[in-house]
């Protein structure tokens, strides 16, 4: 594998998904506590 590759299930790849995913996570949970409502309900699911 090339030295710098940032494509593909490499270290740099997984950090960056998983702090993106911590992001989203803690966005949605604050977004329903301020609103009162639920994900699905923001968006018109329920």
């Amino acid at each position: 594998m090339e030295n710098g590759n940032k494509f593909g299930f490499v270290n740099f790849a997984e950090t960056w998904n998983g702090r993106l995913a911590m992001m989203g996570f803690i966005i949605g949970v604050t977004t329903e506590f301020i609103t009162g409502q639920g994900i699905l309900s923001q968006i018109g699911l329920m």
